[in-house]
């Protein structure tokens, strides 16, 4: 998976070192000398990934930063700080700035190699979220809450077979207030979907059992696909550690675990574990808002028409004859008038309820709109059709509706016209209308009844 990077140094060498190690893998390399160039050059090439080093004159890399997270073009764009600098503060002032990632000069060929990767496979993800956001629910994230989310302590679970390595693991993380379980306490792997695991520390140096297979296990296992997967590993282990990266893991942090190192990796990983989760979340609401009347919880004409689609399809193939009944509600403008627009919204949600109530799991209850219903019976014959059709026009006319805050009883009833497929030259507009008609039918006879259409 190839890049754009952009590298920000005062430097030119620095900046044509860093060329080499990433032309070498086939990235593209993009330079800026100072931090005003590469806030331009960062909102007019948006590359994949900023490293940005810390010390330059005039504007350092932690005002850069801030900067770019302040402006929605570049907001989206991983950064790596790049520093000399190995105080604790210095990487803690980079991630507050907003960096997603840091690199310790001189830089280490597998840690660039280890970090870049690490970026793109998350790149690759939240991108696809964003882009299916954008396509479905126009509306953004709130980002102080998304921040809020991200930066809770993790749920953290410690694999590794060596006891006191993982206790001293273990304080260090519950120390920074995280929730940790380690193997030697769980005694099994169990359920980790039941645990709510964040993130998983891995020992690679393990001689109980291959990490690497266990790496893999996780990452095609449903329950525990998401979780971020952080290895441990000895400096002169690295081939393993590039194949745990490839199998899945999210990141590596090398022998003798620096402590604070080890705080801003499960830090950084959390984070991007929310936000990926909080973006799918975000997509699965926008496909719901798509498909899914709001008032009622029905599906919405878009889906009845999509949904129609393939049914009709199915029994023209050589399927079963699906159906459709057409409800309205009787008098619905009085319930409006008498009562308000409130108790007419809480007739409709009860009409709503009593429909899901008296249909098949395979049938299809949608809202097209007003206090029009519909429903779609897949492999059903009209007879049938009628009959289920006068099961809900009994279940909604059995018992008063109880509406408001003083409990108003009204009684309400709907009138139902039923029709059926007619051949392979039938178009839905040709189904609904014959529904249409037999509801317009039910009503003139006298309504709260069910009439149906030859079909």
């Amino acid at each position: 998976m190839s890049a754009r990077i952009l590298v920000v140094d005062d430097i030119e060498a620095n900046r044509r070192l860093l060329q080499a190690k990433l032309e070498a893998q086939y990235y593209t390399v993009i330079q800026a000398e100072n931090g005003p160039q590469a806030l331009e050059v960062a909102r007019k090439e948006l590359p994949d990934i900023i490293l940005l080093d810390v010390m330059m004159p005039g504007m350092d890399g932690y005002e850069v930063c801030r900067r770019l997270k302040e402006d929605p073009a570049t907001e989206y764009i991983p950064v790596v700080m790049v520093t000399a600098l190995s105080d604790t503060e210095d990487r803690v002032r980079g991630l507050e700035a907003g960096a997603e990632d840091f690199l310790t000069k001189p830089v280490d060929d597998f840690a660039l190699m280890s970090r870049v990767g690490a970026l793109m496979r998350y790149n690759a993800v939240a991108s696809e979220l964003r882009q299916r956001q954008a396509n479905g629910l126009r509306e953004g994230l709130d980002l102080d809450a998304a921040k809020e989310e991200s930066d809770q302590p993790a749920r953290i679970f410690i694999v590794d077979d060596n006891p006191r390595a993982s206790a001293r693991l273990a304080a260090v993380l519950r120390e920074a207030g995280h929730t940790v379980v380690t193997l030697a306490e769980a005694g099994t792997m169990g359920d980790l979907s039941r645990l709510g695991v964040d993130l998983m520390i891995l020992s690679l140096p393990s001689k109980s059992f291959d990490a690497l297979k266990l790496c893999a296990h996780f990452k095609v296992t449903e329950a525990t696909r998401a979780v971020s997967i952080l290895l441990i590993c000895d400096p002169d282990d690295r081939v393993r550690a590039a194949k745990g990266l490839e199998i899945g893991a999210s990141d590596v942090i090398l022998t003798p675990v620096d402590k604070q190192e080890l705080l801003v990796r499960v830090r950084t990983q959390a984070r991007r574990a929310r936000y990926i989760e909080m973006l799918r979340r975000r997509v699965d609401k926008g496909l719901e808002l798509s498909v899914i009347d709001q008032l009622t919880g029905l599906y919405n004409r878009r889906y009845m028409m999509s949904q129609l689609h393939q049914f009709m399809q199915r029994s023209v193939m050589g399927g079963r004859p699906v159906s459709v009944m057409m409800a309205d509600i009787d008098h619905f403008k009085s319930v409006n008038d008498t009562y308000g627009h409130d108790a007419g919204d809480e007739v409709l949600q009860e009409i709503a309820n009593r429909l899901r109530e008296n249909v098949r799991p395979m049938d299809i209850v949608c809202r097209p709109g007003g206090e029009e219903f519909l429903v779609i019976m897949p492999e059903t014959p009209g007879d049938l059709a009628c009959a289920a059709a006068e099961r809900i026009r009994r279940a909604v006319a059995a018992a008063p509706f109880i509406v408001g805050k003083a409990g108003l009883r009204i009684q309400i009833t709907v009138s139902v016209g039923v029709s059926t497929i007619a051949g392979e030259q039938d178009t839905i507009s040709d189904l609904t209308k014959r529904a249409d008609q037999a509801l317009y039918q039910a009503k003139t006879t006298g309504r709260n009844r069910v009439e149906s259409t030859a079909a």
